[in-house]
């Protein structure tokens, strides 16, 4: 981690982060992964208020931006259709983990996924499409247990305290 700066992504961040959501979702789009699609569709508002909540987050290596995501401190209306009335306290819930084509198969995810230890919760939890295998074995090479799927969405918990 010490060659990777990870800190809260402010709002002149904005263009940057949706700039490269934008482009994996076209590259999705491209291989035939269904994620992300309505990125495609216009302005994503959503974000905007992640960013100006302090929840969007930014990776640099050496001053240059390679990675975004973001940490909901609580089930957002999405969490709440996947995960039902399963919410437990203390659990984040991660979202739109995404890094630059330049920097991807760099190790950059798991070492994001190791700095997910230091915050202040217990769990985190995610969802991601069920036909993205690449992204599916991601998340189990990295300790996240399937818990189950809603619809095509497969879903991902850690519990960061110790590991399981």
């Amino acid at each position: 981690m010490s060659d990777l700066q990870i800190r809260v992504a402010t709002t002149d961040d904005s263009e940057q982060i949706q700039s490269l959501l934008i482009t994996l979702a076209h590259w999705m789009k491209d291989e035939n992964i269904n994620q992300w699609r309505f990125l495609l569709e216009g302005e994503d508002d959503e974000l905007k208020q992640w960013i100006s909540k302090g929840l969007t987050y930014i990776v640099e290596k050496d001053g240059t931006f390679i990675a975004t995501f973001t940490l909901l401190p609580e089930a957002g209306e999405w969490d709440q259709h996947i995960w039902g009335d399963d919410l437990p306290e203390n659990t984040v819930y991660l979202h739109r983990l995404a890094i630059t084509p330049d920097f991807m198969r760099h190790g950059i995810g798991g070492k994001i996924m190791e700095w997910l230890s230091t915050i202040e919760k217990e769990i985190v939890r995610l969802d991601c499409v069920a036909d993205n295998a690449k992204l599916n074995q991601f998340y189990q090479r990295n300790g996240f247990e399937f818990i189950g799927r809603t619809e095509d969405h497969c879903k991902y918990q850690k519990n960061i305290r110790n590991g399981s």
